[in-house]
């Protein structure tokens, strides 16, 4: 009888602490408000140095699934090495509206990218799509065999108030660190090659001039190895060897040669307006000392440069 009584006793306290948990829970989760969105950034590598996989620390053994057509069991213990990333790219953009109205344009429902770094210190990269989702950036889009670059890339928003009419701005200390920190981090976890960093008038000529001549490419490329850059003596050589026929190189090899590096251009064979676009893309990425789209010697030694560097 003692024995009955004790153990109704513990019950009865293990009901009561249970109680009592679960009223504080109610009463604090009124209170309780969201941190402000933000990713938590490391280097992106595991104890020995290699590239995170998450999936991969999911895989191994079996689960079942169950709804309503059924029930399966599903073994992850085999992995098949014909696979890749859907990350294949990294595009950068300017929103070309203030931090407020770009966080309002970017959470809508008609453009989103998956980051933003914003133009105040004090802010944290917010994070706004999913890795694994398609956020809604690049728009009509082409680089070199890979079109509509939603699909395969992730989009990087940076707060600026550069426009599509030729006016930039220029990019704050602070905004280009964490687009490196951001960029790096990216880079090592879904092995993306330099060859497909890119900004939004790499992929879309045609229609957008971000980031603009201002963004320091070289600079991510010197300092953090992100995304691509010539060779000094490789141009120089070509200075050299177009130094007095550079000018008479016809409209066709020069188109001929954009195509080859990964700009989406019609092999016209005239010095069109398309043309002079994408010359004012590459000059913006590339050379933006002087960006009027016009072909010069300088231009060509360095897209010639840049091609022997990537495209062999």
């Amino acid at each position: 009888m003692k024995k009955t009584i004790k153990k109704l006793l513990f019950l009865i306290s293990i009901l009561s602490i249970g109680n009592i948990l679960n009223a504080y829970n109610k009463n604090n989760n009124l209170d309780v408000k969201k941190p402000p969105v933000e990713i938590q950034i490391d280097n992106g590598q595991s104890g020995k140095g290699e590239p995170k996989d998450d999936n991969a620390s999911r895989r191994g053994g079996t689960e079942t699934i169950r709804n309503s057509a059924g029930s399966i069991t599903v073994d992850s213990s085999y992995t098949a090495k014909g696979q890749n990333y859907r990350q294949r790219f990294v595009i950068l953009h300017y929103t070309a509206v203030n931090r407020d109205g770009s966080l309002r344009a970017l959470t809508g429902n008609d453009v989103s990218s998956h980051y933003l770094v914003s133009d105040q210190k004090n802010d944290p990269v917010f994070y706004l799509v999913d890795e694994n989702k398609r956020a809604w950036h690049a728009g009509v889009s082409e680089w070199k065999t890979t079109k509509n670059l939603n699909d395969s890339s992730i989009g990087i928003e940076i707060v600026n108030n550069g426009d599509v009419s030729g006016k930039f701005e220029p990019f704050k200390d602070f905004q280009i660190k964490e687009v490196a920190v951001l960029v790096r981090y990216l880079i090592d976890k879904y092995e993306i090659p330099p060859t497909n960093i890119l900004g939004h008038s790499d992929i879309a000529p045609q229609r957008k001039p971000d980031p603009g001549p201002l963004f320091p490419w070289e600079e991510l490329n010197k300092k953090y190895n992100i995304g691509m850059w010539y060779d000094s003596s490789s141009k120089s050589m070509y200075e050299n060897q177009y130094a007095s026929t550079w000018n008479t190189i016809p409209a066709a090899t020069v188109q001929s040669e954009f195509s080859r590096f990964g700009y989406a251009i019609n092999q016209t064979g005239i010095w069109d307006g398309q043309t002079k676009n994408v010359i004012k893309a590459f000059q913006y990425h590339f050379r933006p000392s002087k960006y009027d789209g016009k072909l010069d010697l300088e231009t060509y030694a360095i897209l010639k440069a840049l091609n022997d560097k990537y495209n062999k």
